[in-house]
């Protein structure tokens, strides 16, 4: 009885993302910079995840509801303030802030100090809308809020 040779076989592992502190595609919104750390690609369009530095006195979007998402938002340093519906909640570093699909909410940054966020997509649809955003601005059309609604409509978002 002879014995076949055995052979290394290697496992076959789904591809790792490394997104190192200077990498990822940045999208500029006025006084928000945003850094997209996963656009999807490498997670089966399950999950997005960016970093967005909002500078001082930043107004966001109008509030708004997601139909297909929900959005996660780490405050990791400064205060950002989310109204949810007529109420507001001023998160500070540490912070984690949940909005599940339906829930009306808008974020800003009302103070003199900048303010860092990781925000998440789950599933990764809405950072579509962020790079629509960009194209607005580089189109040389302001920023209206007609144009975010517009966009918003595009990804199972509505004005609330």
């Amino acid at each position: 009885m002879s014995e076949e040779p055995r052979t290394s076989e290697q496992q076959a592992y789904p591809a790792v993302s490394v997104v190192g502190p200077g990498d990822g595609e940045v999208i500029v919104l006025g006084t928000t910079r945003m850094r997209v750390l996963e656009d999807g690609s490498h997670t089966g369009h399950r999950l997005a995840i960016a970093e967005s530095v909002l500078a001082p006195h930043t107004q966001g979007p109008p509030q708004h509801r997601h139909g297909r998402h929900d959005e996660g938002f780490y405050v990791l340093s400064g205060t950002v303030r989310f109204t949810v519906g007529d109420q507001d909640h001023d998160a500070t570093a540490g912070t984690l802030v949940m909005i599940p699909p339906g829930t009306p909410h808008t974020f800003a940054n009302p103070t003199d100090q900048p303010a860092v966020m990781l925000s998440t997509f789950t599933p990764d649809l809405y950072v579509q809308y962020f790079r629509d955003l960009q194209e607005v601005l580089a189109g040389g059309r302001p920023l209206t809020r007609e144009a975010n609604v517009d966009a918003m409509s595009r990804y199972a978002t509505d004005p609330a």
